[in-house]
């Protein structure tokens, strides 16, 4: 029996709630597009700390956590209190409070560039609302983004030609070509330039080249454009300033979202004061009307104000990557004796990768190649593997990545590449993935 048949069989509950949700989710059944799993995925019923459950009995490391926000891993117990206690006193004021000050001044704190902050429901709507402040400081209408670098899903976030997405004032080019960039801002028709935070794709499957990102600060003000670093899955799970603050960068605007409020829904605009200001109104004079029902609801702002006082010192992020480092180390020096050419490599968010390898993963967890395509091909291979490592009892984003928390351990990352060799085992062997010779 194939270990595919193994996991149907093993999970009957899941499969029963798959077929109810087809009835009434039209993305196979799942509420988000990376929870799409074939055949199906895990229903789950309750988590803690790096271990999740489903409604089958099954406990699995957990490595998805909040698509990157827990980075203090499921239920930490400072949050919860927070979020217990101020549930009592109320959820939703639609008034000012005392709360959204206090975590406004421990962002502030933090990030160096943070002049002004705002309040969002989530990351993406504050990447919407820099491109408005940058459209209305500027007087111009174009945005100009990078191949692969991932915003949201709204119009002008998404990549241009998505389906039903209206973006003619939107223009992509190609990652780490300072000349094509330095002629699209030469032509001073952008309002705005945006760069997702570690490189293209959940924190860098594709990194930025340091001296290109460098660069991007002083080219666009030289032109009148306004930056946006989105650091909406790297913005404290980097370091207490972002990574903007590790890689010493001055951004106009900065997103953030994911780990800044604990795993609650969020997103954070921070930036210059002299751009921000065009969210104050002004008679006689056009200024933009920030609204939004869940904008500083309580119940964040107090999961929010708990998270940051635990980010704050570095603590958190510095023992995170010393486990990315450990799970980097381990996990390759197994693949490359099982003489495998699947490699480990990444932060805190560790990405898989699935291809010829034309040098080894350093220690600072640089992937093995610089080659954009090689480090997108294997889609196909790292879902499937994704499916034999939940029979495993590893729950990753979808075969893509481990996303890790403080509550992982050693003896877990060890257990979960001894389930990753036994994975890719498995999936050979039933035919569901190729065997490519290291080093090939």
């Amino acid at each position: 029996m194939s270990i595919i048949s193994e996991f149907v069989k093993a999970h009957p509950q899941s499969k029963r709630l798959h077929e109810k949700a087809l009835n009434h989710f039209a993305a196979k059944g799942a509420t988000h597009v990376s929870r799409m799993w074939s055949p199906f995925g895990p229903y789950m019923t309750h988590a803690l700390g790096c271990k999740i459950w489903d409604v089958d009995g099954h406990e699995y490391i957990e490595y998805r956590n909040g698509h990157g926000a827990l980075i203090l891993g499921h239920g930490h117990p400072v949050v919860i209190k927070a979020i217990q206690e101020q549930v009592l006193k109320g959820i939703i004021y639609s008034a000012s409070h005392e709360l959204e000050i206090e975590w406004a001044e421990l962002i502030k704190s933090m990030v160096p560039t943070a002049e002004r902050v705002e309040f969002f429901a989530c990351g993406q709507e504050a990447n919407m609302m820099a491109i408005r402040i940058a459209r209305a400081s500027t007087g111009r209408r174009k945005i100009l983004r990078f191949e692969n670098n991932f915003h949201g899903w709204a119009d002008e976030l998404i990549a241009p030609g998505t389906a039903g997405a209206v973006s003619t004032e939107v223009k992509v080019i190609p990652m780490h070509d300072l000349k094509v960039l330095e002629e699209e801002l030469a032509t001073e028709q952008y309002a705005i330039i945006l760069t997702e935070g570690g490189g293209a794709r959940m924190a860098g499957q594709i990194p930025w080249e340091p001296d290109f990102i460098r660069a991007v600060g002083p080219m666009a003000k030289k032109y009148g454009t306004i930056w946006l670093l989105d650091e909406v899955v790297t913005g404290f799970r980097d370091g207490p300033a972002g990574w903007g603050g590790l890689m010493e960068l001055t951004p106009d605007l900065t997103s953030f979202g994911k780990s800044v409020a604990g795993g609650m829904p969020a997103g954070v605009l921070t930036g210059r004061a002299d751009i921000m200001e065009m969210l104050t109104p002004k008679a006689n004079e056009p200024w933009i009307s920030h609204t939004g029902t869940w904008n500083a609801m309580p119940i964040v702002c107090a999961a929010g104000v708990a998270a940051c006082k635990l980010l704050k010192d570095g603590s958190v992020q510095k023992q995170v990557n010393e486990m990315g480092a450990y799970m980097r180390q381990t996990g390759n020096k197994a693949l490359q004796e099982c003489g495998y050419n699947w490699r480990l490599y990444g932060r805190s968010i560790i990405h898989i990768y699935f291809g010829p390898v034309d040098f080894e993963v350093d220690d600072a967890g640089n992937p093995p190649t610089k080659d954009i395509k090689k480090l997108l091909a294997g889609v196909e291979e790292k879902h499937k593997l994704g499916v034999y490592l939940l029979h495993h009892g590893i729950h990753t984003h979808q075969g893509r990545q481990f996303i890790l928390s403080i509550a992982h351990t050693k003896e877990d990352i060890d257990k979960t590449i001894n389930a990753l060799i036994k994975a890719i085992d498995n999936a050979m062997a039933d035919g569901a993935i190729g065997k490519l010779p290291a080093g090939s």
